[in-house]
């Protein structure tokens, strides 16, 4: 039998693939019972009504290629965030596109700088390009962007900074961001990844903090790409659909590494209706606002403290082995995302759901806990 992992490089054969959250298929063939999915941050009330008008508008013309430059949905981002056009790059997802980032600016004996429990993609993306990828300490739950800082060398070619941060929910604020961006050299990219910004955004305007000024650095000329997506408040997870702004030089090269035709007419589609549908939008947002002080009062009130969140999900230390308690939650109909493979292996993130889902969750996690008191 031939050994194939000779034709492969090492830096791909010691590369950890993506573990995605657990389907609701699984969990209930496994649990053999109706479960509902609080693991992947998705949005329980669904896509917009009108971005599944357009997307069953163009499956009759799904036998053609789509626009492989997204002409039209690029125009409509560009009017909405006051740059042009050739400034944003969509791709199939805000994961793909950080897959594209590293592979154009990373190499063999480059490196990226981020936060430990930061998003899983990171270091997946830098070691697929050849990086190496350096994680500082948290402060806290957040980024600790000194500790970032501090870790530049001549080497380093990109920061990932996840803002909101995917575990954490924490928010970096914007001016403590604009002191950060004051310091990082002129060889180093920032990737401002906020794709839990529609979130983050309705959260500050209430609690009256200044969350982003990911727009401005871009009309600064700064050396940012700001990354957004369609799979969280938008509702579109499953159609694949993300972008990233920046500067029009740099975003043309990544454009030449992505996939041809990787964003398909059905989420080009489903994209620029789900940028109408305001009404939706904010019922989700709403949602997520109340809810969320809902979950954190009751699970304080039975001894636990979930970290104060601005995104969709809520990260809880257990205490405990985390794969544990999400499959005792399982058991009782509820889908959870333990940590380990962010290298906490005993907290839990829940995706915040509607009411009626977190009545579930709430029962269920009473439940469980309750009975590992007893235990």
């Amino acid at each position: 039998m031939s050994d194939y992992s000779q034709f492969v490089p090492e830096h791909v054969r010691t590369l950890r693939g993506y573990t995605p959250g657990k389907s609701r298929r699984q969990a209930q063939e496994e649990s053999h019972l109706n479960c509902i999915k609080m693991a992947s941050n998705e949005n329980p009330f669904g896509p917009s009504p009108k971005a599944m008008q357009a997307m069953q508008a163009v499956l009759a013309e799904s036998n053609f290629y789509p626009d492989n430059d997204a002409i039209e949905l690029r125009q409509k981002l560009a009017e909405k965030h006051g740059v042009q056009p050739e400034q944003i790059v969509p791709t199939a997802g805000s994961t793909a596109l950080l897959g594209i980032v590293a592979r154009t600016l990373l190499s063999p004996g480059l490196n990226a700088v981020t936060s430990e429990r930061s998003f899983i993609v990171y270091p997946i993306a830098t070691q697929a390009a050849g990086g190496r990828l350096i994680k500082v300490p948290m402060r806290g739950d957040g980024f600790d962007l000194n500790a970032i800082a501090a870790a530049l060398d001549q080497h380093t070619r990109i920061i990932y900074v996840s803002n909101p941060n995917n575990p954490t929910g924490t928010l970096v604020p914007a001016k403590e961001f604009d002191r950060f961006l004051d310091v990082v050299p002129e060889h180093v990219i920032v990737i401002l990844d906020e794709a839990y910004h529609d979130f983050a955004q309705y959260l500050a305007t209430i609690r009256r903090v200044d969350y982003s000024h990911a727009l401005d650095y871009l009309n600064q000329g700064r050396r940012v790409v700001v990354l957004r997506t369609f799979s969280k408040a938008h509702g579109l997870a499953g159609v694949r659909v993300g972008y990233g702004i920046g500067p029009a030089q740099l975003m043309s090269y990544f454009a030449r590494m992505r996939t041809t035709f990787s964003v398909s007419a059905v989420a080009q589609a489903a994209a620029i209706a789900a940028l109408d549908d305001e009404a939706h939008i904010q019922k989700t947002l709403k949602n997520n606002a109340e809810q969320a002080e809902r979950l954190i009062a009751a699970m304080g009130d039975l001894g636990y403290r979930p970290v104060p969140t601005w995104a969709n999900f809520l990260y809880c230390e257990m205490g405990d082995d985390a794969a544990l308690v999400a499959k005792r939650l399982q058991a009782e109909g509820v889908i959870v995302r333990p940590l380990a493979p962010w290298d906490a292996p005993t907290a839990i993130r829940i995706t915040i759901g509607t009411p009626e889902q977190n009545g579930i969750f709430l029962n269920a996690f009473k439940k469980v806990t309750e009975q590992a008191t007893v235990r």
